[in-house]
């Protein structure tokens, strides 16, 4: 069987029914990394002996009449922070291209594993995370599947362009200040950020311990949410990870939106913005049957305050290596980690006073709706190597504001989708379905009706 694009949950059907192999599947998924990953430059390791064991595997069990899993015979990656047993964990960092192969695989990773995924490598990122580009100085940069001299968006470039491009239909990445959703938006995809705490990062090289997440990537809601309710549960090894029970979102997905309060978020939000991801928003407010603008407060502050944290945990997670081989560092990154060792203290302090306050107010507003929207980055993806861009009139940096609209939100770890508003000829946005904590089934009927409506548009590259 021709692999054809199907979404995970349709790959897993047919496997199970036993009308394709998943070795067949897994197999032309390699095929296809084997004969394209070149133009994208999303995998940094592929290891198809080991995929092809696994899936033979798959394939016996179904044999046996046992059941294989809910994602039997799907192939997916991650990003290469992620432990794979077998295969030393880069972070993007050539530094740690030195250390030995881990030695277990990350808990997200074993749970995927657990139901019948098939991995078949681990994906490119910015360096130790810290990033919105996947510009990568020591593996290169992932490109655009939708246009090859764009970014991919960072840090989980990988992760997104693998789904964009068709290699594998679902990865995982991570998300600090928006390195799930910026390049979901750009590549044209879905993208979790989950309730901070909610999924186990056990395995995960992190890279600020208080904002970290994990998070999928792909091509469809369902298939977002099947992923998502199997790295649900808690995990021991992951001390922030939620004890609350799991709360299955794939059952929920066509309850509709009747009788959610859904506003749109104003002011910042509605001025940092390019027209057309401001007009990406106006078409979701519309499907959605809402006028109502709500004010988020002090988010330039809370994206200031975000900025001195995740600098200052990053920078205290890696200062021996600062100090003792600066050169092996992407130039950037240790620039921006020699500035977050020089932060003081007391700013770090009143950063996290501020977290509190900022929190509070969010509570308030999600009293009164249950989801907002706001575009997921101020423009459409920049160029490989371009600087700078010009936004409502203003100049600014590249690297920095693409995270303008994610940070703000990220600050205060809120369930997030990034949902892509395709349109035709030129490239993709995002808009963003933001709920308040632990409510990611409200999220995920938001997208999943947006998704019916045809609002939303995957196209993989061919």
């Amino acid at each position: 069987m021709a692999y054809g694009f199907p979404d995970a949950t349709q790959i897993a059907e047919v496997v199970r029914q036993k009308e394709v192999s998943a070795k067949s599947i897994v197999a032309a998924s390699l095929a296809r990394i084997a004969d394209r990953n070149y133009k994208y430059n999303c995998f940094t390791n592929v290891i198809a002996e080991t995929a092809l064991a696994e899936a033979e595997k798959i394939d016996r069990t179904i044999s046996e009449g046992k059941d294989p899993g809910i994602l039997a015979g799907v192939p997916f990656a991650v990003k290469n922070l992620f432990d794979v047993a077998g295969i030393t964990t880069l972070a993007g960092a050539k530094i740690n291209a030195e250390n030995p192969p881990a030695s277990r695989d990350a808990t997200a990773v074993a749970r995927l594993k657990k139901a019948g995924a098939i991995l078949v490598g681990t994906l490119n990122m910015d360096e130790y995370a810290y990033g919105f580009v996947t510009e990568n100085s020591h593996y290169g940069p992932t490109r655009n599947p939708h246009n090859l001299n764009c970014i991919a968006g960072g840090s989980s470039g990988g992760s997104a362009a693998a789904v964009a491009a068709g290699l594998v239909p679902i990865t995982l990445g991570s998300d600090t200040n928006g390195s799930i959703r910026v390049p979901a938006a750009f590549c044209g995809i879905f993208g979790l950020k989950p309730t901070y705490g909610r999924l186990s990062r056990s395995g995960a090289f992190l890279f600020a311990a208080s904002f970290d997440h994990i998070g999928p990537f792909a091509r469809s809601v369902r298939d977002l949410a099947a992923i998502f309710d199997v790295l649900q549960g808690e995990d021991p090894q992951d001390p922030v990870c939620t004890k609350r029970p799991p709360e299955p979102c794939l059952p929920q997905l066509n309850q509709g939106i009747e009788g959610l309060r859904i506003a749109i978020a104003g002011e910042y939000f509605a001025e940092n913005a390019a027209p057309e991801a401001l007009a990406a928003v106006a078409k979701v407010a519309l499907a959605l049957n809402t006028t109502e603008i709500v004010t988020i407060p002090e988010p330039h502050r809370a994206r200031a305050a975000a900025f001195i944290i995740t600098a200052s945990e990053g920078a205290n997670l890696h200062l021996k290596n600062i100090k003792s081989r600066p050169q092996d560092f992407d130039i950037a990154t240790r620039d921006r980690f020699i500035a977050g060792a020089l932060i003081p203290t007391t700013w770090y302090i009143q950063a996290q006073r501020f977290r509190r306050w900022y929190r509070d107010r969010l509570r308030e507003i999600f009293a009164n709706v249950d989801i907002i929207i706001t575009p997921t980055t101020p423009c459409a993806a920049p160029e490989i190597g371009q600087e700078k861009m010009v936004i409502a009139g203003e100049e600014m940096l590249v690297r920095p504001n693409l995270g303008l609209f994610t940070q703000p939100l990220s600050f205060v770890g809120l369930p997030i989708i990034s949902v892509p508003i395709q349109r035709p000829g030129d490239l993709p946005l995002g808009v963003q379905i933001i709920g308040a904590p632990y409510k990611e089934a409200l999220v995920f009927r938001v997208a999943k009706y947006l998704e019916d409506i045809s609002i939303t548009t995957v196209s993989v590259i061919q």
